[in-house]
């Protein structure tokens, strides 16, 4: 059986082969509407999925799929590892994120990144950064996109739990928009800058959408932590090989969205 770090490297090397090129075709659509450049951002999402499963062996399923509203919403989400920023584009709407700037600038990967209309901030401006999200992410709103936030800011190792920024929250709670959580184990399976990873089926579990109407973004935010981390310390080891865990319906990548009909 092939070892999880040579699967690993055959993926990085893939990676590392298809991005460049893919990341210059990205650029010279930059003239395209944002929803028709996400669409080709979406396209290495895509592909980069494809490698995890068939080469690394790592798959996910997803539990509460119903919860996903019918209009743009706000997603908050644990941060655990890498494969929660590619994962979620397939699982939720076309998409926008609340980034630090400086991802931006790293060749390629920030490049194609920048082609998606993120909103990106620097986080050492306080309300300054506060004020921007929510005039751009009333913008991106409009323009019927989703907004994706992880609260805690950075990859966060399994078993812990990092401080939940108020802006997910702020955002919410100045806008009236949907709040839908979202909880996974991708930790587990490919840790926090870890080049391996592990085979097996990824949990993601996404809660009821949390209306913020007449709440405080302290409130907010501390009913998104609690159900998160309450969540993830449930799903905590679902799905790595040899386990028995056949309560959950096994979901394939396409066809998530019909597993809790």
């Amino acid at each position: 059986m092939i070892s999880a770090v040579v699967r690993s490297v055959f993926y990085t090397i893939l990676q590392l082969l298809i991005t460049p090129p893919y990341a210059l075709f990205t650029l010279a659509c930059y003239p395209l509407p944002p929803h028709y450049r996400y669409k080709v951002t979406y396209g290495w999402t895509c592909i980069m999925l494809f490698l995890l499963r068939v080469i690394c062996g790592l798959h996910y399923r997803v539990l509460g799929a119903k919860n996903i509203p019918d209009r743009p919403s706000i997603v908050l989400s644990k941060h655990q590892s890498a494969w929660e920023t590619l994962a979620l584009q397939q699982i939720f709407p076309p998409q926008v994120w609340v980034l630090k700037k400086e991802l931006l600038r790293i060749p390629f990967f920030g490049w194609g990144l920048a082609m998606t209309n993120p909103i990106a901030i620097d986080r050492s401006s306080g309300k300054a950064a506060l004020q921007q999200i929510v005039e751009q992410g009333k913008e991106r709103l409009k323009q019927d996109f989703w907004i994706v936030i992880f609260p805690e800011g950075t990859r966060i190792p399994p078993g812990k739990t990092g401080k939940y920024k108020i802006g997910g929250a702020w955002l919410a709670t100045h806008t009236g928009t949907l709040v839908v959580p979202v909880a996974h184990n991708a930790g587990e399976f490919w840790g926090r800058n870890s080049f391996i990873k592990y085979p097996g089926t990824i949990t993601v579990s996404i809660g009821k959408p949390i209306d913020p109407t007449g709440m405080e973004p302290d409130e907010l935010n501390a009913r998104v932590q609690a159900w998160i981390e309450t969540e993830v310390s449930r799903i905590s080891d679902f799905g790595k090989e040899g386990r028995d865990d056949e309560q959950f319906i096994s979901i394939s990548n396409e066809s998530f969205k019909d597993a809790d009909k």
